[in-house]
């Protein structure tokens, strides 16, 4: 399997510890995190060519994955 870039535990070092107990015990941010991991699954995929996008669209998917991050560091911060 090759590596993802971006990976939630890449991003934040500091808290895979917490990530990994609130996957277990947090549904939301277990939600949260899944959603992320698609999204930057389908990223990963239209970067690489493995699975083209329009243009447009793979920015929306950045932006998107972007402001999930933003949403779980966040919630990690607070929780």
């Amino acid at each position: 399997m090759s590596h993802t870039p971006h990976d939630l535990p890449e991003e934040f070092p500091e808290f895979v510890e917490k990530m990994s107990a609130l996957k277990v015990s947090d549904m939301h941010f277990a939600k949260l995190s899944q959603e992320y991991e698609e999204l930057n699954q389908k990223v990963h995929l239209a970067e690489t060519n493995i699975k083209p996008r329009e243009e447009l669209s793979e920015v929306d998917l950045r932006k998107r994955r972007s402001a999930l991050k933003d949403e779980i560091y966040a919630y990690l911060k607070a929780n």
